[in-house]
């Protein structure tokens, strides 16, 4: 599966680092939809396609914690990645323990965060087959 069948979404409140994180993945030939606000992207229709989420942590409307609970209450299964300029050890074992594939302190480099998302698209991959075999 090519990188164009995939999608990674970015919420993050910081306008220059959504675009230079987009500039990134699509040269790197990812689909990329980047929101400012988390309520943005939780409005968002999402097409059935392997996917991630890479999260920032201090959003300015619903943080990044907080949206990573209310996609686990709305049933939205996509994984999620956390960048931060203000992580600390707690919070990143709080993320990992909800199911973040990865918490990644800013800055943070693009080998790292690319090994990030290829896990990431991996394990929504394996979600997609298991929910399509739910669904039969």
């Amino acid at each position: 599966m090519s990188n164009r069948s995939s999608i990674i979404y970015i919420v993050d409140d910081d306008v220059s680092v959504g675009r230079a994180l987009s500039l990134l993945l699509k040269s790197h030939g990812f689909k990329v939809q980047a929101f400012t606000h988390a309520a943005e992207f939780l409005a968002y229709e999402r097409p059935k396609l392997p996917s991630c989420l890479v999260l920032d942590i201090q959003l300015p409307d619903i943080n990044g914690l907080t949206l990573q609970e209310m996609m686990a209450e709305q049933d939205i299964i996509i994984p999620v990645i956390f960048i931060t300029g203000h992580g600390d050890i707690p919070m990143s074992v709080k993320t990992i323990k909800a199911g973040a594939v990865d918490f990644l302190p800013k800055p943070f480099t693009k080998k790292k965060l690319l090994s990030a998302i290829t896990q990431a698209i991996s394990e929504s991959i394996a979600q997609n087959k298991e929910q399509a075999e739910i669904t039969k």
